[in-house]
């Protein structure tokens, strides 16, 4: 096993590991994107391509994985140049541009798993779902949850897209809503969560919804798992199961 890898031993196979370096992953989306991609790499999966148009936000560095000097640079150069700074031998793939109705097929292409870290400020996530879920790509949804963090898989049968409502537009609240309503079912309410998303509602609906570094590692770390297994073979719950894991 290469070096760089070896405190993987025991949990990593010389041979899994050969098999996640060759995997290539697309993330669309730098914000928690950026913290997945870092956690990915550090475990073994060198073949990563980012796509996001923005640049890095004072607002970003209480949950994203930049830092002052990044500031007003493309997100997409600087987690680059942090990804390549780890292993300068990786072959990371970056694309500085937002993904729209128009382009988001020319993108989807060339990867085994893809991570949709895209905001929900058009119906472009969806639409990059679907055109996964028909080339069957495997698709991991992180959501920060401030003290705890959502994935969602999504296979080649059911999409979130199931969960939109008439004359609505399709939102994180929407997942978050379906999450909290199984966990009630369920007899595991999540009354923390549940006040938190209260009051975002009744919150300016210009805001962005609030988010901690917390999360952000956690679903950087459930991703990482997620892709693992996916790539070795083996089996992860898929939409409408989901993965959820708070510290609350």
């Amino acid at each position: 096993m290469n070096q760089l890898y070896t405190r993987n031993r025991l949990y990593i196979t010389t041979e899994e590991q050969g098999l996640i370096k060759n995997t290539p992953i697309l993330l669309g989306g730098a914000g928690i994107g950026s913290a997945i991609a870092e956690c990915l790499l550090r475990l073994g999966f060198e073949n990563l391509t980012i796509i996001d148009g923005d640049v890095v936000e004072l607002s970003n560095l209480n949950r994203q994985n930049y830092t002052e000097e990044n500031i007003l640079k493309s997100k997409a150069e600087a987690i680059k140049e942090r990804l390549l700074s780890i292993n300068n031998n990786a072959k990371i793939t970056i694309h500085n541009c937002f993904l729209t109705p128009e382009n988001v097929s020319d993108y989807i292409k060339d990867c085994k798993i893809a991570v949709n870290a895209l905001d929900f400020t058009s119906d472009v996530p969806l639409l990059f779902d679907s055109i996964c879920q028909k080339k069957n790509i495997p698709v991991l949804h992180p959501y920060n949850l401030g003290w705890g963090a959502l994935i969602i898989v999504i296979s080649n049968a059911k999409g979130l897209d199931s969960l939109k409502k008439p004359n609505e537009r399709f939102s994180e609240i929407n997942v978050v809503d379906y999450v909290l309503q199984y966990m009630r079912e369920q007899g595991k309410p999540q009354e923390w969560l549940e006040e938190i998303l209260d009051q975002y509602i009744k919150e300016n609906k210009n805001l962005s919804p609030p988010q901690l570094s917390a999360a952000s590692w956690i679903a950087a770390g459930i991703c990482t798992h997620l892709a693992f297994d996916i790539t070795v073979g083996k089996p992860v719950k898929v939409f409408p199961e989901f993965y959820l894991t708070t510290i609350k």
